[in-house]
Parts: C-alpha cells; sequence; structure tokens
C-alpha cells in the first residue's frame, strides 16, 4: 500500500506537470494527507491539507478548483487549506507541543515568504 507522504509526493507530481500555475505556487506550501476516521467503523477518509504562507493565500485560494480537480481524480474527499502563519502564531495552538517537528515545517512555510 502506498503510504501517505508517497501520495502526497505523488499529488504535487500530477500538479506540477497538468497545471504549471498552481504548480508553482504549491512549491510554497507544505502538502500533507490527512487521515479522517468520522464514524465508528473502520472505514477511514483521506484528506488533503495544504499548509500555505499568508503571501501567497490570494493567488492560492483562485487556484483552489485546480487544485480539488487534482484531488478529487486522485481518489481524495476534499481539499483543506490552511494558513501557516495563523497556526504558527496562534497562541492557544498545541502543535508545537504535540507535533515539534511539523510546528517546524509550519514555521518554516509561514517564514519562507516573509
Amino acid at each position: 500500500m502506498i503510504s501517505r507522504e508517497q501520495l502526497a509526493q505523488e499529488y504535487i507530481n500530477i500538479v506540477n506537470n497538468y497545471y504549471p500555475i498552481a504548480g508553482r505556487l504549491l512549491r510554497h506550501c507544505f502538502v500533507k494527507i490527512l487521515k479522517l476516521n468520522a464514524n465508528r467503523t473502520n472505514k477511514y477518509s483521506y484528506y488533503l491539507g495544504i499548509y500555505y504562507p499568508e503571501a501567497i493565500g490570494d493567488r492560492l485560494l483562485e487556484q483552489q478548483d485546480v487544485f480539488r480537480d487534482a484531488a478529487e481524480n486522485m481518489g481524495l474527499v476534499e481539499v483543506v487549506f490552511f494558513n501557516a502563519n495563523h497556526l504558527v502564531r496562534d497562541p492557544y495552538s498545541k502543535i508545537k507541543q504535540q507535533d515539534f517537528r511539523f510546528w517546524l515545517e509550519l514555521s518554516w512555510i509561514a517564514n519562507e515568504a516573509d
């Protein structure tokens, strides 16, 4: 079975090959496959999380139909967009304590465009 990291990389490759404008924007983002168990069964839904820097947010969200179309063609349920700057600066966020490496990646994304 393909890992979530490999699936995320395949998504990035598809966007880069078929949607060059969206691909250039995606280079500034962190893409992660999110797994959700919404009910008590063992069936999971997979979402695509795109963590973006605030500086490119408007341009990225203009391309959201492209991102959703590519994700749907890969069998992902939905694409969710997260502003990395807001997540890193949120005083109530527990990301830093729960997953320090992920928090560092978000900090890098948030500070990249500054």
